[in-house]
């Protein structure tokens, strides 16, 4: 049988992988975003605000559109990552990273009297949101992890191992 290599070596292996994409979803959100009145610096300023608020207060509705990406950065990995014994390999992965990309060539303003400033604080507030949606959905999660595993396992055994082992800790 062929020599495998040392953990330093595989270590160098996967880590070439280095930001592994293992799922990749579009999702959308309807959004509003009505912001409360913000304190100026003056008498004026403050009547004013309260002025905009009474009479035409602001308010928005999007339907964003966004790309949301989980996957592992296996550039974290370290020496403590992985062990090698006879034809095993045991590996701990880090934890998936989820990105999310807003589109918004595909937004749809469904009404708004919103400035720019408070326009791009919705999409901020909109981000924030899919972030937390993608963080929290075990299913997808899960299926993003599996789909890592199943790569990273890939590579693993065209080096030569014959059981490779994913496991939470060394």
């Amino acid at each position: 049988a062929p020599d495998l290599p040392d953990p330093p070596a595989v270590l160098t292996q996967i880590r070439e992988v280095a930001r592994l994409e293992t799922l990749e979803v579009t999702l959308y959100k309807k959004v509003s975003f009505a912001p409360g009145p913000s304190p100026a610096d003056s008498l004026w300023g403050d009547l004013a605000g309260w002025m905009r608020h009474t009479f035409s207060a602001p308010r928005g509705k999007a339907i964003v559109f966004a790309i949301a990406r989980l996957g592992l950065d296996l550039s974290r990995l370290d020496a403590s990552s992985v062990k090698v014994q006879d034809r095993e390999v045991y590996v701990v992965l880090p934890p998936l990273r989820a990105v999310v990309e807003l589109r918004p060539e595909d937004t749809e303003i469904v009404g708004s009297n919103l400035d720019s400033a408070e326009t791009a604080r919705l999409f901020d507030l909109a981000k924030v949101a899919f972030e937390r949606e993608v963080e929290a959905d075990e299913a997808l999660r899960a299926k993003a992890r599996a789909s890592a595993e199943r790569q990273v396992r890939a590579l693993l055994l065209t080096l030569g191992f014959r059981v490779v082992h994913f496991v939470e800790t060394l």
